[in-house]
Formats: structure tokens, C-alpha cells, sequence
């Protein structure tokens, strides 16, 4: 290890200005305490207080702790996104000491089980606020039943609280060898990140209960805990965004500004959807969970708002360093929060100078731990070269620069598509046991529409045909929706000298991508068919095909959203689930695509700034003139009353003023007139 090389990586060290020791529960109870009558959560049917919301929260507890739930337990939680009943949920289970495992409602039920199993619950809350024992003999136990509890109750000790050593949750990644991994957060990092993010954005004018938070995440995603620790870390409302508007991503767009959001924290594919006018109330954008694209940085930066890209893996607590932007180059990911520290090294472990690339490694309060023990014995192994006793091997490459580091790519073959973290091994281990398949590999994709695709490539046994459908079919029973690839034949795997498979040898765009438009495709047909295949990235010669059997996901179906809004600008993504099949969605489009003049729909433009301020000073005359027309009126008044006897004090303004000035500023007469000098002027 170079001295001259550690010194230079001073700045990544932040652990001296860690925050103390909490836990969440603590920074809700204490946010509550300031903060008792702000909103906490608003889903759409009614705001709760943070009073409201503590007391939903301990008495969820305790019903949870009847139902046999004890510190240091571990409860699924599979309900609906989007509902107070959700956010509760979550909270109510770590007030019991227990850490909360979320799965999203719309994965496969084999992967709940897996998560669920591995994890090794107490119980699961699912649907609207069941909790269901694994004990087979306990009963159902129904956590809303009944009428709100009385705020007050909010004081009353129902359970025991967690310390800052329990988990506060345990989130599930994806796994190289096809099982996915569970990863546990304590309170105490999670508590940190809290704090640390808190001192870190909007100084100058920090969050409070005037802010409204998005949350337009899966709460099985990490980012998700961003979301909701942003409003209640700081008293501001949670808002949850309906799932098929954020599905949709420029439908969303106007829902912010409908809601008054004012804070948002998103992947930048999704962002990349939105005007820059329906974030016009955001003064806090984050970016984070993929590589943020610096024409978006730049068009999306506006005076009054902050945009940060963020960067950090589940092992490390959500975020382990940020970087303001301002739409300059690089792209940074910045440096560490408070409490975390970073290292850039070279393949022997050792520190980097200033300008060279190396693998980035994570440690401090935010490190986390894999529930399996080998695991994370290999991936928090110590680091006797930078002196750490526990350390995370993150995989990402990264440029070392005081200014801020820059990613440079990844060291393996995990990959982010959409903001979701996916290792390649597990979903080449699922296409692998797909019926008839011989050999099969995943790679990412970009299409013509700019959307990154996961592809699989399949080698099909001789002379078996792909029955697509079927192999979907098969891979939605044990891949989450997101992570099912677009799926290509090729006849072989190209391989390297050292016999592994060549990705970047693969063929893109698919096979057939070239092939002419089906003859019997009316014309209609064969425009969407153009559409589909930018955004798929292969060739659509069937009117009975199906976007989704196809390979479309919901942001591949929120691009073609966009497409066809060029020509119809009712479209919605709404539309695409109503007809998912290529004949049935020209057919349904009907006339509409018939104008053969496409895209005159243009958004309206913001009004500039220096226009504004033009506007407010020629505006300027016209309230001088509503100022002089009641100044007279007070002074007529006020020489009437002087008529009577007593009122002598008030100001005396000689009668052939008072009759010329009403003649020229209340009569309709004398306004008209100074209307037409203004014209003329």
C-alpha cells in the first residue's frame, strides 16, 4: 500500500461524523413528538398525522406480538402496493422488534416462498392486513379490524421497542447461482442513512412537514426505504403513487403535479419520461439504482431545485456516496455519507492514486450482512491492505477523483436493468431448465428506442421449435416480472479462448429483426409493427402477437406509449393492457391513426423565467391605478363624513378634485378612456 495513495483517498473516509446510535423507531417517535398534527402518509382516501400514524402503528405491534411475533423475529410482508394499510405494516413490525421481509405482490408465488422460507418468518402480512403464522395450528389474526385507535394511545408502551443491533428489514437480491440473496439491515445502519442523507440535501431550506415525498417504488426494492425515511425522517407526507401510473411513466408525470410533490427519488429510465414542467414543484430530485445519462442531468436541473446521483448497494444500506449535479460533465457518484467509508483499489487490495480505476469497496456503519453466513464471510471479508476488519467487495468499477468518484462499469456480470439489480447467473440458471433448451445465456440490450433489455439466448435441442409462451409461462413461476428476458434462438454460444461465453458476440438485434413487414399487414398494422419492434428490439410478423408474450415489460411498454402519442394522444399505457395483441390495438386505435400527418402534439412550454419578471413590471401600472381608484373612494367617504359634526380629524381634500378624479378613475367613461391612451402609448 502507497502512503501517497491513502492520503490522496482522505476524503472518501467519513467515518468520524457518523451519527449517533438509533433506532427508526426512535427518529419516527421523535419526528412525531415535533411534528404531531403534519401529515404522515396520504394514499388518496385520507391523510394521517404522525399522531394518527403511531398509534395505527402500536397497535398493529401489539396485535402483532398477541399473534407470537418477538424481538429479533423476521415477518414477510406481501400486501397491495400503494395503501396506508402497506406503510403501516411495515412500520408496526419493526415496533415490535422484529425486522420486516418485503415481496412484492405481483411476484411469483414460488419466489415468495423462497424468500419466505429462507428467511425463516415468524408470519407473513398479506392482502389487506392478514397476518398469517407459519404455525399451521395458529389462526388468522386481522390487523385492521375495528376502529382507528384514539391518537392518544400513541403513548401508551404496548411492546417493547428494538435496539439498534435488530434488523430493521431483510431484502432479497438477486443471486449468481440462482437463489436469491437475503441481505439484513440493522436499525442502527438504517438510522444512519436516515441522518447522514438528512444533513446531506436542501440545507439551506431543509425538508419538513411542507414537503410531500413520492413513493412510487416496490417496497421489496431498497429504494424504496429512501422514499418513505425522506418523509418520515423529517416529518414530511408519503405519498404512494398509484402502481399502474408509475407502470405508465409519462402518465405520472401530471399526478405529481396534481399531488404537489415536491420531493422524488427514481431511477433515471423513468425520469428520462417526464417534461421538465410536471416537476416544476420538485425541489429535491434523486437519481440512483442505475447510470444517470447526462443530457437528462441537464435538462432536468432548474433554479430552486437540487439533483443528486446516488449510488450504493442493498449490502451497504441504499446509498453509500451521492453527488450534486448541475448538468456539467463528468457524471459523478460522488463521495461518501457521513459514517461511511470508500476505497478505490487495484487488483493486490491497494489504494489507487488520483485519476486510475479500480474496484470500489465499501465500509462503515452502513455495512449489512447476508443471512447466509458463507456468503458473507466471502463478501465482508477483512481488508488487512486498507486496515478494515469488515469490508464489502461491491463488483463496481469506479475512477478514483477527489472531486467525486465516477463509475466506470461493473467487474462481473451483475447487471441493473430498470434500476433492479440483476445477477445474470439466475436467470441463465431458469432459462436453463426450460424444456428442450440446450444451453442458454443472458445479456443486455439496448433497442432502437433507446429501452435496455434483458435477452435471452436460447440453443434449442434438434429439430424442437421455441414455444415462447410456454417458456414465459414457465420462467413467471419462478422470475419476477422484471426479470424476465426477451428470448432469441441462435444455433450456438459464441465462446472466448478460455471457453466462456462471448456476450459481446452476441446477435443484436435478434435474428429476423430485418425481415419485411408481413404482406397481409394493413397499414395500421404495419405502423404499430414498426413501433413494437423499436421498443422490443425484434421483428413482429404476426397481427395474433402479444407485446407482453413478446418480452414487453411495463417500461418497454411505457416507451411505446410514447411512440404512439406522436399520433394519438389519448393513448395510455391503460390501452396496451386492454389490447395486448398487435391487430387488436391498431383495430382499437381505429381512425385515429388514419391522419397520415403524425406529430403536431407538442407539450406547452414553461413560461421563461425573464418573461415572468417582464410580466410582474408592466403589471406594475395597472395596480397603481387600482391603488389611486380606492384611494379615492376613501377620500369621499371621508369628505362626506366630514358633512357631520366629530369627524374634523380626517383628511380634507377640496370637492372639484374628488368629482375629476372619480370622472377619470371609477367611471367606466374615464377608465375606458386611460385603456385607450395605454393602447396607444
Amino acid at each position: 500500500m502507497t502512503t501517497s495513495a491513502s492520503a490522496a483517498q482522505a476524503p472518501l473516509d467519513r467515518l468520524a461524523a457518523a451519527a449517533p446510535a438509533r433506532t427508526l423507531i426512535d427518529i419516527l417517535t421523535d419526528v412525531a413528538a415535533r411534528h404531531p398534527e403534519a401529515s404522515a402518509i396520504d394514499d388518496g382516501s385520507g391523510a394521517l398525522s404522525y399522531r394518527e400514524l403511531l398509534a395505527r402503528v402500536w397497535r398493529t405491534a401489539a396485535a402483532l406480538h398477541e399473534a407470537g411475533v418477538r424481538r429479533g423475529d423476521r415477518v414477510g410482508v406481501r400486501m397491495p402496493s400503494g395503501s396506508k394499510e402497506l406503510y403501516v405494516s411495515i412500520l408496526a413490525v419493526m415496533a415490535a422488534g422484529a425486522a420486516y421481509v418485503p415481496v412484492d405482490a405481483d411476484d411469483p408465488d414460488e419466489r415468495a416462498r423462497l424468500v419466505f422460507g429462507e428467511a425463516g418468518v415468524r408470519g407473513i402480512v398479506a392482502g389487506d392486513g392478514e397476518f398469517v403464522a407459519a404455525d399451521p395450528d395458529a389462526g388468522l389474526v386481522r390487523l385492521y379490524d375495528g376502529d382507528a385507535p384514539h391518537p392518544g394511545t400513541n403513548a401508551l408502551p404496548v411492546v417493547a421497542p428494538p435496539t439498534v443491533d435488530d434488523d430493521a428489514w431483510i431484502i432479497f437480491t438477486s443471486g449468481s447461482t440462482g437463489v436469491p440473496k437475503g441481505v439484513a439491515v440493522s436499525h442502527r445502519s438504517a438510522a444512519a442513512f436516515v441522518e447522514a442523507e438528512g444533513r446531506l440535501f436542501v440545507q439551506r431550506e431543509p425538508l419538513g412537514p411542507g414537503d410531500r415525498v413520492l413513493a412510487g417504488l416496490s417496497v421489496a426494492f431498497d429504494a424504496s426505504c429512501e422514499e418513505m425515511w425522506l418523509a418520515w425522517g423529517h416529518g414530511a407526507c408519503l405519498v404512494p403513487a398509484p402502481r399502474s401510473l408509475v407502470r405508465s411513466g409519462e402518465d405520472l408525470a401530471p399526478w405529481l403535479l396534481r399531488q404537489g410533490i415536491t420531493v422524488v427519488s427514481t431511477v433515471p429510465t423513468l425520469a428520462a419520461m417526464w417534461p421538465a414542467d410536471s416537476i416544476e414543484n420538485v425541489r429535491l430530485l434523486i437519481f440512483g439504482g442505475e447510470a444517470c445519462p447526462p443530457e437528462l442531468a441537464a435538462r432536468l436541473v432548474a433554479e430552486g431545485r437540487e439533483v443528486w446521483n446516488t449510488y450504493g448497494p442493498t449490502e451497504a444500506t441504499v446509498v453509500a456516496c451521492a453527488a450534486p449535479l448541475d448538468g456539467s460533465l463528468p457524471v459523478r457518484i460522488g463521495l461518501p455519507l457521513d459514517g461511511w467509508a470508500l476505497a478505490v483499489v487495484d487488483a493486490e487490495g491497494r489504494p489507487v492514486a488520483e485519476g486510475e480505476v479500480g474496484e470500489l469497496i465499501i465500509g462503515g456503519v452502513g455495512l449489512a450482512r447476508y443471512l447466509d453466513p458463507a456468503k458473507d464471510a466471502e463478501k465482508y471479508a477483512p481488508m488487512p491492505t486498507l486496515g478494515w476488519e469488515r469490508a464489502y467487495r461491491s463488483g463496481d468499477l469506479v475512477r478514483f477523483e477527489s472531486a467525486g468518484l465516477i463509475f466506470q462499469g461493473r467487474a462481473d456480470d451483475q447487471v441493473k436493468v430498470g434500476g433492479r439489480r440483476i445477477e445474470l447467473g439466475e436467470v441463465e440458471s431458469a432459462l436453463q431448465d426450460l424444456d428442450h433448451v440446450s444451453a442458454a445465456t443472458v445479456a443486455v440490450r439496448t433497442t432502437e428506442a433507446g429501452v435496455p433489455v434483458l435477452v435471452g439466448y436460447l440453443v434449442m435441442d434438434d429439430g424442437v421449435e421455441l414455444d415462447r409462451a410456454a417458456a414465459r409461462a414457465a420462467l413467471a413461476e419462478r422470475l419476477p416480472a422484471a426479470t424476465i428476458p426477451l428470448l432469441g434462438v441462435v444455433d450456438a454460444l459464441p465462446v472466448r479462448t478460455s471457453g466462456k461465453v462471448d456476450r459481446a458476440a452476441l446477435p443484436w438485434p435478434l435474428p429476423g429483426v430485418d425481415a419485411p413487414v408481413a404482406t397481409d399487414f394493413s397499414a395500421d398494422e404495419a405502423w404499430l409493427a414498426e413501433q413494437w419492434q423499436a421498443v422490443l428490439g425484434l421483428a413482429v410478423t404476426d397481427r395474433k402477437a402479444d407485446f407482453f408474450d413478446l418480452g414487453g415489460g411495463s417500461l418497454a411498454a411505457a416507451q411505446l406509449v410514447s411512440r404512439i402519442r406522436a399520433r394519438v394522444p389519448e393513448f395510455s399505457v391503460a390501452d396496451i393492457y386492454d389490447v395486448p395483441r398487435l391487430g387488436a390495438m391498431a383495430k382499437a386505435l381505429g381512425p385515429l391513426l388514419h391522419d397520415e400527418t403524425p406529430s403536431t402534439f407538442h407539450r406547452p412550454a414553461p413560461t421563461p423565467r425573464s418573461t415572468q419578471w417582464v410580466q410582474t413590471l408592466v403589471g406594475a401600472p395597472l395596480f397603481i391605478l387600482s391603488g389611486i381608484r380606492w384611494l379615492l373612494y376613501l377620500l369621499t367617504a371621508s369628505a362626506i363624513l366630514q358633512l357631520a359634526p366629530g369627524f374634523d380629524v380626517l383628511p380634507d381634500v377640496p370637492w372639484p378634485v374628488l368629482v375629476v378624479g372619480l370622472l377619470i378613475f371609477a367611471t367606466p367613461f374615464g377608465r375606458m378612456a386611460i385603456a385607450v391612451a395605454s393602447a396607444r402609448l
